[in-house]
């Protein structure tokens, strides 16, 4: 049976109008779904298989990158003369990391300890755990800027001390030797006697005390009653805020542990986190938008005033004593040795400190640190901190080790831990939390488009038809001509007839 244009009509408006009302609640029901689906996935939740394996054993490639400054003239720097380093490296360890000690409370919020291990990466490094470098001895010189201000013959026992177990101004090891220890009679007498004084009880190295070692009880909230808190710090080691620094503000443990971060950021947002290793909070900044991995992603870097001093930054005296901006005093947090954290060679710091040191070429590219987080989750998707540790060396009265060095931040190390999101859980991440949210998206304005050009199509067709009768003069029939000419037959025959 046939179906009038008029029906074609009314099944076109109706079909269409649906759709537009469909596509309009999705537009303001949509992003609510989304918005939830985001927020059940991101909380810290053990019933959310992707965001709570993400967290508890962060399984992403995640490395620890370490450059040496070789000092090519120790001898010229005991008689004053400035130092030159070559940067040796980067010797690469893959780094894993794993969270344990899970205990979730009634205030919504969960306490755990995140460990770490380091396994060295031939494959990516420039050299071997066997080369040899030459760096200063921190128990040397750094001992001496420490007996700086004690009475002279205390500080010729020290020399004398210094001379008995056969410790120089500069070491000459092994990598391996430098980064997880070595054997020292110093070491051992001091801990024997001295016990607490040093950071390591065992072997003394620049990072003994990282490997297989945890970053305290971090506790932290769910999110599971109000997203917006997510993943933020409510105590470290039970404290509310450390008492490294000289004021309220620098001693906040502010932000996050430096993983992940709450949801549904815009450019407005920051990026706090709370270091152990640097024993203060800091804050990452809004630079510009762009894609990862085929994943939207906003940028955050450092600030400027991230390592200002108090002149420059009047909030960061707290941090002070300070030395040139770029530099951070962490001597309050490690055992009162004159050690100072910056930028890469530098980088973003007072020129006056290039001008102390030949060998160094700091760039934003190469020791700039970032983080580009997926502004809809505050996931990371990829990381690089870049830090540099540094020791203040000067010629020390009654110490004969120190010679005539002029006064100098010397660097020593640089490191830097990166990581990305890669592989299943990469996948696993774009289906649910991008690709799906995309598509619903969408098709808020597919249903919305296919509505308008079916109702489009509906007024087309009733003014076309309404055309067509007025060209008749009334209603029009579609008139099969054969049919027309076997009824006029039997009229003609009978008028005939």
């Amino acid at each position: 049976m046939a179906v009038s244009k008029s029906a074609l009509v009314i099944v076109f408006l109706v079909l269409g109008g649906l759709a537009v009302l469909f596509g309009t609640v999705l537009v303001f029901v949509g992003p609510v779904i989304i918005d939830d689906q985001i927020v059940k996935n991101v909380e810290i939740n053990p019933k959310n298989e992707l965001s709570y394996t993400m967290w508890k054993d962060i399984p992403v490639p995640f490395f620890m990158s370490v450059y040496f400054f070789h000092i090519v003239n120790p001898d010229e720097i005991l008689k004053g003369e400035k130092p030159m380093v070559i940067q040796r490296g980067p010797y690469v360890y893959r780094e894993k990391r794993w969270k344990d000690n899970i205990t979730f409370h009634d205030n919504n919020t969960v306490s755990y300890k995140e460990f770490r291990q380091y396994f060295f990466e031939e494959s990516m490094s420039v050299g071997d755990e066997s080369d040899v470098v030459t760096i200063p001895n921190m128990l040397v010189l750094g001992a001496s800027v420490m007996m700086e201000n004690m009475p002279f013959p205390i500080r010729i026992l020290l020399s004398t001390t210094f001379k008995t177990f056969n410790e120089g101004p500069f070491l000459t090891k092994p990598v391996g030797e430098l980064m997880w220890g070595y054997d020292s009679k110093l070491v051992d007498f001091l801990n024997k006697y001295l016990p607490g004084m040093l950071p390591s009880s065992g072997k003394f190295g620049l990072f003994a005390e990282f490997n297989n070692s945890n970053t305290g009880q971090f506790t932290v909230f769910t999110g599971q009653d109000d997203i917006r808190k997510v993943h933020k710090v409510d105590s470290w080691n039970g404290l509310k805020r450390v008492d490294y620094w000289r004021s309220e503000q620098c001693n906040m443990i502010n932000g996050t542990a430096g993983q992940m971060w709450p949801p549904f950021m815009t450019t407005e947002s920051t990026l706090p986190f709370y270091s152990p290793d640097a024993c203060r909070s800091m804050e990452l900044v809004y630079q510009r938008p762009g894609v990862s991995q085929g994943i939207p992603i906003f940028r955050f870097v450092a600030p400027k005033t991230l390592f200002a001093n108090g002149t420059d930054y009047p909030p960061n005296e707290g941090f002070c004593p300070c030395r040139q901006s770029g530099l951070l005093n962490v001597s309050t947090c490690r055992h009162n040795s004159p050690v100072f954290i910056s930028h890469p060679h530098f980088f973003a710091a007072d020129p006056v400190l290039l001008d102390t040191v030949n060998g160094l070429s700091p760039n934003e590219d190469e020791h700039g640190l970032f983080i580009d987080i997926h502004p809809e989750t505050g996931v990371p998707m990829n990381v690089s901190i870049r830090l540099q540790l540094n020791l203040l060396m000067k010629r020390v009265s009654g110490i004969s080790e120190t010679g005539k060095i002029t006064e100098v931040v010397m660097p020593m190390i640089w490191f830097e831990e990166s990581g990305y999101i890669d592989g299943p859980v990469l996948n696993t991440f774009r289906t649910n939390l991008v690709v799906l949210p995309m598509v619903m998206e969408y098709m808020q304005y597919i249903f919305i488009g296919l509505g308008l050009a079916t109702i489009l199509g509906a007024v087309i067709l009733y003014l076309s038809d309404k055309a067509k009768s007025k060209k008749c003069g009334q209603p029009c029939t579609d008139v099969d001509p054969s049919s027309s000419a076997s009824e006029k037959t039997p009229l003609l025959q009978a008028s005939t007839s």
